[in-house]
C-alpha cells in the first residue's frame, strides 16, 4: 500500500512539475503583477483551449500531490 503512494507520488509530482512548467506566464514583469493581478482575480481574463486544460492538469496533480502526501505521513505514524 506505501509503496503504490509513493510511486503515485512520485507520478504526481512530475506531472505538475512538467505542466507548471509548460504554462505560460500571464503578467509582464512588475507592472503586469500589479496592474494585472484584479483582472485575473476576478475572472475578466478567461483562459481557453490548451491553457485551460493546462491549468485543470495542474490543479488535479496538485490535489492528487496534497492528498497522496497527508495520506503518506498518515500511514507511517
Amino acid at each position: 500500500m506505501v509503496l503504490a503512494l509513493k510511486i503515485l507520488l512520485l507520478a504526481a509530482s512530475i506531472v505538475l512539475i512538467a505542466f507548471v512548467l509548460l504554462q505560460q506566464g500571464n503578467s509582464a514583469g512588475l507592472s503586469g503583477s500589479i496592474g494585472g493581478g484584479a483582472e485575473q482575480l476576478f475572472g475578466k481574463k478567461k483562459s481557453r483551449g490548451w491553457e485551460r486544460f493546462f491549468t485543470r492538469i495542474t490543479i488535479a496533480g496538485a490535489a492528487v500531490f496534497i492528498a497522496t502526501s497527508l495520506l503518506l505521513v498518515w500511514l507511517t505514524q
